[in-house]
Protein backbone atom coordinates (compact mmCIF):
# COMPACT_ATOMS: atom_id res chain seq x y z
CA UNK A 1 0.00 0.00 0.00
CA UNK A 2 1.48 3.33 -1.08
CA UNK A 3 1.79 5.97 1.63
CA UNK A 4 0.48 9.16 0.03
CA UNK A 5 0.76 11.32 3.17
CA UNK A 6 4.06 12.94 2.06
CA UNK A 7 2.37 13.86 -1.23
CA UNK A 8 -0.62 15.32 0.60
CA UNK A 9 1.69 17.34 2.84
CA UNK A 10 3.58 18.72 -0.16
CA UNK A 11 0.36 19.71 -1.90
CA UNK A 12 -0.78 21.53 1.23
CA UNK A 13 2.56 23.35 1.43
CA UNK A 14 2.11 24.34 -2.23
CA UNK A 15 -1.31 25.80 -1.37
CA UNK A 16 -2.99 23.16 -3.53
CA UNK A 17 -5.76 22.70 -0.97
CA UNK A 18 -8.40 22.47 -3.69
CA UNK A 19 -6.85 19.22 -4.92
CA UNK A 20 -5.89 17.92 -1.51
CA UNK A 21 -9.54 18.15 -0.45
CA UNK A 22 -10.67 15.71 -3.17
CA UNK A 23 -7.58 13.65 -4.01
CA UNK A 24 -8.06 10.86 -1.41
CA UNK A 25 -11.54 10.17 -2.76
CA UNK A 26 -10.29 10.29 -6.36
CA UNK A 27 -7.67 7.67 -5.53
CA UNK A 28 -10.15 5.47 -3.67
CA UNK A 29 -12.37 5.40 -6.73
CA UNK A 30 -9.50 4.86 -9.18
CA UNK A 31 -8.12 1.91 -7.17
CA UNK A 32 -11.51 0.26 -6.66
CA UNK A 33 -10.88 -3.39 -7.58
CA UNK A 34 -14.53 -3.77 -8.55
CA UNK A 35 -14.07 -1.29 -11.40
CA UNK A 36 -11.14 -3.05 -13.09
CA UNK A 37 -11.08 -6.81 -13.52
CA UNK A 38 -7.30 -7.20 -13.57
CA UNK A 39 -6.38 -4.75 -10.81
CA UNK A 40 -6.55 -7.33 -8.01
CA UNK A 41 -4.20 -9.62 -9.94
CA UNK A 42 -1.71 -6.82 -10.55
CA UNK A 43 -1.82 -5.78 -6.92
CA UNK A 44 -1.24 -9.38 -5.85
CA UNK A 45 1.86 -9.49 -8.07
CA UNK A 46 3.27 -6.40 -6.40
CA UNK A 47 2.37 -7.65 -2.92
CA UNK A 48 4.16 -10.93 -3.67
CA UNK A 49 7.46 -9.19 -4.44
CA UNK A 50 10.17 -10.26 -2.01
CA UNK A 51 11.56 -7.64 0.36
CA UNK A 52 14.81 -6.69 -1.32
CA UNK A 53 17.53 -4.35 -0.16
CA UNK A 54 20.27 -2.86 -2.25
CA UNK A 55 22.69 0.02 -2.09
CA UNK A 56 22.65 0.51 -5.85
CA UNK A 57 20.12 2.99 -7.24
CA UNK A 58 20.86 5.14 -10.26
CA UNK A 59 18.44 7.61 -11.85
CA UNK A 60 20.93 9.37 -14.14
CA UNK A 61 21.83 6.60 -16.59
CA UNK A 62 19.87 5.60 -19.70
CA UNK A 63 18.16 2.79 -17.79
CA UNK A 64 16.65 3.28 -14.35
CA UNK A 65 18.94 1.03 -12.30
CA UNK A 66 18.00 -0.68 -9.07
CA UNK A 67 20.17 -3.42 -7.59
CA UNK A 68 22.88 -5.66 -9.02
CA UNK A 69 22.58 -9.13 -10.55
CA UNK A 70 24.54 -10.68 -7.69
CA UNK A 71 22.17 -9.17 -5.10
CA UNK A 72 19.75 -12.04 -5.82
CA UNK A 73 19.97 -15.79 -6.05
CA UNK A 74 19.27 -17.27 -9.49
CA UNK A 75 15.91 -18.57 -8.26
CA UNK A 76 14.86 -15.17 -6.84
CA UNK A 77 16.02 -13.40 -9.97
CA UNK A 78 14.01 -15.76 -12.19
CA UNK A 79 10.97 -15.22 -9.97
CA UNK A 80 11.34 -11.43 -10.19
CA UNK A 81 11.60 -11.63 -13.98
CA UNK A 82 8.38 -13.62 -14.16
CA UNK A 83 6.63 -11.11 -11.90
CA UNK A 84 7.79 -8.27 -14.12
CA UNK A 85 6.51 -10.05 -17.21
CA UNK A 86 3.02 -10.40 -15.75
CA UNK A 87 2.72 -6.63 -16.29
CA UNK A 88 3.38 -6.84 -20.05
CA UNK A 89 3.47 -4.70 -22.17
CA UNK A 90 6.24 -2.39 -20.97
CA UNK A 91 6.16 0.66 -23.24
CA UNK A 92 8.36 3.31 -21.54
CA UNK A 93 11.88 2.75 -20.27
CA UNK A 94 14.47 1.22 -20.21
CA UNK A 95 14.90 -0.28 -16.76
CA UNK A 96 17.62 -2.46 -15.23
CA UNK A 97 16.19 -4.15 -12.15
CA UNK A 98 18.60 -6.43 -10.32
CA UNK A 99 20.30 -7.18 -13.63
CA UNK A 100 17.03 -7.81 -15.50
CA UNK A 101 17.13 -5.54 -18.54
CA UNK A 102 13.61 -4.38 -19.48
CA UNK A 103 13.96 -3.38 -23.12
CA UNK A 104 10.78 -1.35 -23.48
CA UNK A 105 8.97 -0.40 -26.69
CA UNK A 106 10.21 3.17 -26.45
CA UNK A 107 13.77 4.31 -25.86
CA UNK A 108 12.40 7.03 -23.60
CA UNK A 109 15.94 7.98 -22.62
CA UNK A 110 16.45 9.41 -26.12
CA UNK A 111 13.67 11.95 -25.54
CA UNK A 112 15.18 12.85 -22.17
CA UNK A 113 18.57 13.42 -23.78
CA UNK A 114 16.99 15.87 -26.24
CA UNK A 115 15.54 18.09 -23.54
CA UNK A 116 17.44 17.65 -20.28
CA UNK A 117 20.09 20.32 -20.89
CA UNK A 118 17.63 22.92 -22.17
CA UNK A 119 14.95 23.06 -19.49
CA UNK A 120 15.20 25.08 -16.30
CA UNK A 121 17.13 22.90 -13.82
CA UNK A 122 14.68 20.84 -11.79
CA UNK A 123 16.58 21.20 -8.52
CA UNK A 124 14.14 21.77 -5.64
CA UNK A 125 11.19 22.15 -8.04
CA UNK A 126 7.72 20.66 -7.71
CA UNK A 127 7.07 18.82 -10.98
CA UNK A 128 3.92 17.46 -12.64
CA UNK A 129 4.22 14.95 -15.50
CA UNK A 130 0.92 14.68 -17.40
CA UNK A 131 0.39 11.37 -19.23
CA UNK A 132 3.53 9.97 -17.65
CA UNK A 133 3.08 6.30 -18.62
CA UNK A 134 4.82 4.03 -16.13
CA UNK A 135 6.85 6.89 -14.70
CA UNK A 136 10.20 6.43 -16.46
CA UNK A 137 10.60 10.16 -16.98
CA UNK A 138 9.38 10.82 -13.43
CA UNK A 139 12.39 8.88 -12.14
CA UNK A 140 14.69 10.84 -14.45
CA UNK A 141 13.17 14.10 -13.14
CA UNK A 142 13.82 12.97 -9.58
CA UNK A 143 17.37 12.10 -10.59
CA UNK A 144 17.70 15.64 -11.93
CA UNK A 145 17.06 17.00 -8.45
CA UNK A 146 13.32 17.65 -8.31
CA UNK A 147 11.88 18.19 -4.82
CA UNK A 148 8.86 16.04 -5.69
CA UNK A 149 7.57 14.55 -8.94
CA UNK A 150 3.91 13.74 -9.45
CA UNK A 151 2.92 11.79 -12.54
CA UNK A 152 -0.65 11.26 -13.66
CA UNK A 153 -1.79 8.67 -16.17
CA UNK A 154 -5.29 7.16 -16.47
CA UNK A 155 -4.06 3.69 -17.51
CA UNK A 156 -3.91 1.44 -14.46
CA UNK A 157 -1.35 -0.93 -15.96
CA UNK A 158 1.12 1.95 -16.21
CA UNK A 159 0.49 2.84 -12.57
CA UNK A 160 1.00 -0.77 -11.50
CA UNK A 161 4.32 -0.92 -13.36
CA UNK A 162 5.40 2.23 -11.54
CA UNK A 163 4.33 0.80 -8.18
CA UNK A 164 6.36 -2.35 -8.81
CA UNK A 165 9.48 -0.34 -9.62
CA UNK A 166 8.80 1.95 -6.66
CA UNK A 167 8.59 -1.00 -4.27
CA UNK A 168 11.99 -2.19 -5.49
CA UNK A 169 13.47 1.31 -5.23
CA UNK A 170 12.15 2.20 -1.78
CA UNK A 171 10.70 5.40 -0.39
CA UNK A 172 11.17 8.41 -2.68
CA UNK A 173 9.31 11.67 -3.41
CA UNK A 174 7.89 10.42 -6.70
CA UNK A 175 4.31 9.26 -7.32
CA UNK A 176 2.21 8.12 -10.27
CA UNK A 177 -1.55 8.37 -9.89
CA UNK A 178 -4.24 6.73 -12.08
CA UNK A 179 -5.80 10.05 -13.05
CA UNK A 180 -6.16 12.27 -16.10
CA UNK A 181 -5.59 15.99 -16.13
CA UNK A 182 -9.36 16.45 -15.75
CA UNK A 183 -8.88 15.39 -12.11
CA UNK A 184 -6.72 18.44 -11.39
CA UNK A 185 -8.86 21.36 -10.17
CA UNK A 186 -8.92 24.46 -12.37
CA UNK A 187 -6.67 27.30 -11.37
CA UNK A 188 -4.45 25.16 -9.11
CA UNK A 189 -1.20 26.99 -10.06
CA UNK A 190 0.92 24.77 -7.80
CA UNK A 191 3.77 23.35 -9.92
CA UNK A 192 7.11 24.87 -10.92
CA UNK A 193 7.47 22.67 -14.02
CA UNK A 194 4.82 20.78 -15.96
CA UNK A 195 5.62 18.18 -18.60
CA UNK A 196 3.10 17.07 -21.24
CA UNK A 197 4.76 14.61 -23.59
CA UNK A 198 2.80 12.55 -26.10
CA UNK A 199 -0.59 13.82 -24.94
CA UNK A 200 -1.70 16.87 -26.95
CA UNK A 201 -2.59 14.98 -30.14
CA UNK A 202 -4.88 12.68 -28.15
CA UNK A 203 -6.98 15.60 -26.92
CA UNK A 204 -10.13 16.58 -28.79
CA UNK A 205 -9.44 20.20 -27.92
CA UNK A 206 -5.72 21.05 -27.94
CA UNK A 207 -6.46 24.61 -26.81
CA UNK A 208 -8.31 23.34 -23.73
CA UNK A 209 -5.36 21.06 -22.93
CA UNK A 210 -2.89 23.95 -23.14
CA UNK A 211 -5.12 26.01 -20.85
CA UNK A 212 -5.30 23.08 -18.40
CA UNK A 213 -1.51 22.87 -18.38
CA UNK A 214 -1.19 26.62 -17.80
CA UNK A 215 -3.63 26.32 -14.90
CA UNK A 216 -1.31 23.82 -13.19
CA UNK A 217 1.70 26.16 -13.29
CA UNK A 218 2.77 28.79 -10.82
CA UNK A 219 3.56 32.27 -12.18
CA UNK A 220 6.89 32.11 -14.06
CA UNK A 221 6.53 28.33 -14.18
CA UNK A 222 7.77 26.28 -17.13
CA UNK A 223 5.91 24.03 -19.55
CA UNK A 224 7.77 21.30 -21.41
CA UNK A 225 5.54 20.20 -24.28
CA UNK A 226 6.25 17.33 -26.68
CA UNK A 227 3.81 16.33 -29.38
CA UNK A 228 3.38 15.14 -32.95
CA UNK A 229 3.78 17.86 -35.58
CA UNK A 230 3.78 18.23 -39.37
CA UNK A 231 5.82 20.29 -41.79
CA UNK A 232 4.19 23.57 -42.71
CA UNK A 233 3.63 27.18 -41.83
CA UNK A 234 1.39 29.19 -39.58
CA UNK A 235 -2.16 27.85 -39.66
CA UNK A 236 -1.29 24.42 -41.05
CA UNK A 237 -2.89 21.53 -39.13
CA UNK A 238 -3.45 17.89 -40.05
CA UNK A 239 -6.75 16.47 -38.82
CA UNK A 240 -6.75 12.76 -39.74
CA UNK A 241 -10.08 11.63 -41.16
CA UNK A 242 -9.65 8.16 -39.67
CA UNK A 243 -6.70 6.52 -37.98
CA UNK A 244 -3.19 7.91 -37.83
CA UNK A 245 -0.42 5.28 -37.75
CA UNK A 246 -3.21 2.86 -36.77
CA UNK A 247 -4.13 4.99 -33.72
CA UNK A 248 -7.82 5.86 -33.43
CA UNK A 249 -7.58 8.80 -31.07
CA UNK A 250 -5.35 11.26 -32.92
CA UNK A 251 -7.10 14.58 -33.44
CA UNK A 252 -4.77 17.46 -34.31
CA UNK A 253 -1.20 17.52 -35.68
CA UNK A 254 -0.16 21.17 -36.06
CA UNK A 255 2.89 22.66 -37.69
CA UNK A 256 5.44 24.02 -35.22
CA UNK A 257 4.46 27.59 -36.12
CA UNK A 258 0.81 26.81 -35.49
CA UNK A 259 1.57 25.11 -32.17
CA UNK A 260 3.63 28.06 -31.00
CA UNK A 261 0.81 30.42 -31.96
CA UNK A 262 -1.61 28.29 -29.91
CA UNK A 263 0.69 28.59 -26.90
CA UNK A 264 0.88 32.36 -27.31
CA UNK A 265 -2.92 32.58 -27.63
CA UNK A 266 -3.22 30.62 -24.37
CA UNK A 267 -1.10 33.12 -22.50
CA UNK A 268 2.33 31.48 -22.56
CA UNK A 269 5.44 33.56 -23.14
CA UNK A 270 9.12 33.00 -23.92
CA UNK A 271 8.11 30.19 -26.29
CA UNK A 272 11.08 28.25 -27.70
CA UNK A 273 11.23 25.39 -30.20
CA UNK A 274 13.83 23.01 -28.82
CA UNK A 275 13.84 20.02 -31.14
CA UNK A 276 12.06 18.37 -34.07
CA UNK A 277 12.83 14.69 -34.68
CA UNK A 278 11.18 12.08 -36.87
CA UNK A 279 10.57 8.96 -34.81
CA UNK A 280 12.69 6.06 -35.96
CA UNK A 281 12.11 2.32 -35.70
CA UNK A 282 15.14 2.21 -33.42
CA UNK A 283 13.45 4.55 -30.94
CA UNK A 284 10.03 2.82 -31.00
CA UNK A 285 9.85 -0.91 -31.74
CA UNK A 286 8.55 -4.29 -30.62
CA UNK A 287 10.67 -6.11 -28.04
CA UNK A 288 10.33 -9.21 -25.83
CA UNK A 289 8.86 -6.83 -23.23
CA UNK A 290 6.33 -5.32 -25.69
CA UNK A 291 5.40 -7.99 -28.19
CA UNK A 292 2.56 -6.21 -29.97
CA UNK A 293 2.84 -4.27 -33.23
CA UNK A 294 4.94 -1.12 -33.10
CA UNK A 295 6.13 1.68 -35.38
CA UNK A 296 7.51 -0.50 -38.18
CA UNK A 297 4.03 -2.00 -38.58
CA UNK A 298 2.45 1.45 -38.77
CA UNK A 299 4.55 2.74 -41.71
CA UNK A 300 4.47 1.92 -45.41
CA UNK A 301 6.91 -0.88 -46.14
CA UNK A 302 8.33 0.86 -49.22
CA UNK A 303 8.29 4.41 -47.81
CA UNK A 304 9.00 4.91 -44.09
CA UNK A 305 8.22 8.61 -44.47
CA UNK A 306 4.52 7.78 -44.73
CA UNK A 307 2.16 6.03 -42.35
CA UNK A 308 0.20 3.02 -43.56
CA UNK A 309 -2.68 5.46 -44.18
CA UNK A 310 -0.50 7.57 -46.48
CA UNK A 311 -0.03 10.43 -44.00
CA UNK A 312 3.29 12.00 -42.93
CA UNK A 313 5.23 9.66 -40.63
CA UNK A 314 5.41 10.58 -36.93
CA UNK A 315 7.56 13.61 -36.24
CA UNK A 316 7.79 15.05 -32.74
CA UNK A 317 8.59 18.55 -31.54
CA UNK A 318 9.66 19.72 -28.09
CA UNK A 319 8.67 23.24 -27.09
CA UNK A 320 9.39 25.07 -23.85
CA UNK A 321 7.30 28.00 -22.63
CA UNK A 322 6.66 29.99 -19.46
CA UNK A 323 3.61 31.40 -17.72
Amino acid sequence: MTDYQPLYDTLLDAKADAWMDILPQQLAEAFDVNRHGTLAQWQATIDALPTLTTSHRCLTSDAIQIGHTNDLSIADRNLLEQQLKTLHPWRKGPYDLYGIAIDTEWRSDWKWERLKNHITPLTHRLVLDVGCGNGYHCWRMLGAGAKLVLGIDPMLLNVMQFQLVSKLYGAAPVYVLPLGIEAVPQGLKAFDTVFSMGVLYHRRSPIDHLLELRDCLRPEGELVLETLVIEGGLGDVLVPEGRYAKMRNVWFLPSCATLMSWLKRCGFKNIRLLDVTQTSTEEQRSTPWMQFHSLADFLQADNPNLTCEGLPAPKRAIIIANT
